[in-house]
Order: C-alpha cells, then sequence, then structure tokens
C-alpha cells in the first residue's frame, strides 16, 4: 500500500515540473495566459511557468512567411475577366497584437487582396494590366501594410505570378504579336536587300570604273606602241628604199634595161580572172624602140655612156641589220621609260595625281641609218611629202636624168 502511494506521488511530482518548465525554440514567441488572461511573452530558451496556473496559448513564428493565394476573376475597365495569381511576403512584429487582435490573420489578409485587387484593376484595361505589374504591386503592398499594422504584421512584398485573359483574347494577343513579329522581320529582310543592292551597286560602279581606267591606259599605251611601231615601220620602209635606189644607181642602168624589165611586167598587169581586155600604154613602143636599137647595139653599155650622169654618186653604205638587232636590245631602258610617260599621261588626263616630275620625257629616237662614210659628200635630205613624217636623219638619193 505504502509502495502504491509513494509511485502516485512521485508521479504528481513529474506531472508538476513537466507543465512547469517550457523551452521556446529560436524565432519564435510564446504568448503564456493565467487563468484565461494575458500574462506574458516567451522569448527563445527555457522558461518556468507556474502549473496548472500558466498557460501557453499562442506560439508564433517571427520569420518572413510567404502565403500564395489561389487565382481569383477580376474585371477590368474594358469589361474583360482576368484571373491573377498573387503571393504575399509578410513577418510578424507584434506578437500579441497578431494573436488577440485578428481572429484569422492569414484569412484576414487574402480577402483584404482580393478586394484590393479588385479596386486596382477595375481602374485599368487589359493592356495597362498585363504591363503594370510594378505599379500594381507597389499599390496593392501600401494597402496592404497600412491595413495589417494594427495587426502587429508586416507585409514586406507583394507579386503577381500571373495574369492570365480569357483565351480568345489570348489567340487574338498571339495573333497580334505573331503580325508584329513578322512585320519587323520582313522590315529587317527588306533592309538587308537594300543594303545588299546598295553594295553591289557600289561594287559594279567601282569595278566599272577600275575597268574603264583599265581599258584607258591600255589604249593609251596601245596608241603609244602603234605610234613607234609606224615611225619605225616608216623609217624602215624610208631605208629600203633608199637601199634599193643605191643599188640601183650603183649598178648603172640604161634605158634598153629599162625597157626590158617594163616588158617583164606587162604579164602581171595583165593577170587575174576581172582582166578580159587591157590596153597596152603608149611607153611600150618606146619600150620596143629601145629592145630593137639594143639588137644592132653592142651586148656591153660603154662606160663612158654613164659618166655626165652618175658624175659624184657613190653607193651608200651597206646597213648592218646585225648591229642594229643588238642596238635594240641596249634601248630597253628607253622603252620602259616610254610606257611609264604612257602611264603617267592617262594619270594626268584623268585628274587622279598631278604627273611627277620628268614624267613625260621625250619618246626615244627611232633608229637611224647609217651616214655616208668619212669623206663621201654630203647628201641632202629627203624632201617630205604631204601627209608624210620627216625621218630625221634620212639620206635622199635623187632620181636619175631621164
Amino acid at each position: 500500500m505504502e509502495f502504491i502511494v509513494a509511485a502516485i506521488i512521485a508521479i504528481l511530482v513529474i506531472v508538476v515540473i513537466v507543465r512547469s518548465v517550457r523551452v521556446i525554440r529560436q524565432q519564435q514567441v510564446a504568448v503564456v495566459e493565467r487563468l484565461g488572461k494575458f500574462r506574458r511573452t516567451l522569448d527563445s530558451g527555457p522558461h518556468l511557468l507556474m502549473p496548472f496556473v500558466d498557460t501557453v496559448r499562442y506560439v508564433l513564428d517571427l520569420r518572413e512567411a510567404v502565403v500564395p493565394f489561389p487565382p481569383q476573376g477580376v474585371i477590368t475597365e474594358d469589361n474583360l475577366m482576368v484571373n491573377i495569381d498573387s503571393v504575399i511576403y509578410y513577418q510578424i512584429i507584434d506578437p500579441v497584437r497578431a494573436a488577440y487582435e485578428a481572429q484569422n490573420y492569414i484569412q484576414a489578409i487574402e480577402q483584404l487582396t482580393q478586394t484590393t485587387l479588385r479596386n486596382i484593376i477595375g481602374g485599368l484595361d487589359l493592356e495597362r494590366t498585363l504591363t503594370s505589374r510594378e505599379d500594381i504591386n507597389g499599390k496593392l503592398r501600401a494597402v496592404l501594410d497600412e491595413a495589417t499594422g494594427k495587426w502587429g504584421i508586416k507585409v514586406n512584398r507583394v507579386e503577381l505570378r500571373s495574369i492570365e485573359p480569357p483565351a480568345t483574347i489570348r489567340d487574338a494577343m498571339e495573333k497580334g504579336a505573331r503580325a508584329e513579329r513578322d512585320k519587323r522581320a520582313a522590315i529587317l529582310i527588306a533592309e538587308g536587300q537594300r543594303q545588299s543592292q546598295i553594295l553591289s551597286a557600289s561594287g559594279d560602279r567601282e569595278s566599272a570604273i577600275l575597268r574603264a581606267q583599265g581599258e584607258r591606259e591600255s589604249a593609251v599605251l596601245r596608241a603609244q606602241a602603234d605610234r613607234q611601231a609606224a615611225m619605225l615601220r616608216a623609217e624602215g620602209e624610208a631605208q629600203a628604199i633608199a637601199t634599193t635606189f643605191g643599188a640601183i644607181h650603183a649598178g648603172k642602168p640604161n634605158k634598153s634595161l629599162l625597157a626590158y624589165q617594163y616588158l617583164r611586167m606587162l604579164p602581171n598587169l595583165a593577170r587575174g580572172d576581172a582582166n578580159k581586155v587591157w590596153i597596152i600604154p603608149s611607153e611600150l613602143n618606146d619600150a620596143l624602140k629601145g629592145l630593137g636599137s639594143l639588137v644592132g647595139a653592142s651586148a656591153a653599155p660603154d662606160a663612158g655612156e654613164y659618166d655626165a650622169d652618175d658624175a659624184g654618186f657613190a653607193p651608200p653604205p651597206k646597213v648592218d641589220v646585225m648591229a642594229e638587232i643588238e642596238a635594240q636590245g641596249k634601248d630597253e631602258a628607253e622603252s620602259a621609260k616610254t610606257v611609264e610617260q604612257a602611264i603617267a599621261e592617262a594619270a594626268a588626263i584623268e585628274g587622279r595625281r598631278p604627273p611627277a616630275p620628268g614624267a613625260f620625257l621625250t619618246p626615244a629616237a627611232p633608229v637611224v641609218a647609217p651616214g655616208p662614210p668619212p669623206g663621201h659628200p654630203q647628201m641632202p635630205a629627203q624632201p617630205t611629202m604631204p601627209g608624210q613624217p620627216q625621218m630625221p636623219g634620212q639620206p635622199f638619193m635623187p632620181p636619175p636624168a631621164g
């Protein structure tokens, strides 16, 4: 019997100790009531209470809490229904007020959020509602913070997670956005094509200008080459004529030989498919008379017959062709100067840059046949025919009399 009484007493002592000691965790506050009336608040740590008299009525968390609210329908100013999903970030700053001022502060905040959103969104159209989230969040936080201040709660942030317009409005907005993107894409494509065409036209223009400049310089160089070739060709022909003329006079031909050569040319005059009828010139009779007199005369001409006509005549010196070719090899520098002169003239005509000093050089002198040997009388210069350039240094041999 005594054992049972001792056990009951021990159990009562343990219950009293358990009811007397209370441990509060970090960032929590306990509200203590004594016989149903607020007594005090307990911070974090161990505390002693009067058993069966003091009671821990509320344990509140002082950390910032997040409360998501379900989507709610809100009508905009242009009579469109949108669903808004919001989130509230709050924190308890006065545990006593949070415990006794509002019966259920979370539900109170939810209802206050719904009514405030309807008031704010009702004054905005759909376009402004979708683009003014920051303004809506600021207005909603100000209203909630003012209303929950007396509850011992501070609303730190309010966020609208989503604003969903009706399906038909979403389709229309997607079509508008798609049209706007297509418009921007078309503008960018057109701008790119315009830039490409401008660059292509600029490249074609520069290419045409460079090609024209190249053709002009090429034409100038060809003209210079043709001029030099014509001058050299004319000089060669003049030298050939002078050489032939000198060779004929050196052979001392007579009238009979000239008449014979004239008769040899008659078949060439009559040659040809279109020559059906040809007229014998009057000079043929004189040639035949000369040949007739040649039959009765001696075959060898009298040496004294040409003394009167050929007095003071000497054959021209022989032209050394190989020496001229070697001399042409030495004139490569002069040819290079001539090419540079042509390019400088083309650039000066174009006006791109002023010609360099000494650019317009004198063309290379044409090759001149060597003059008469020392001691030979100087022959007069060849007269210039109308339209024919005078060849410098070219000797002239007068034709024989008769």
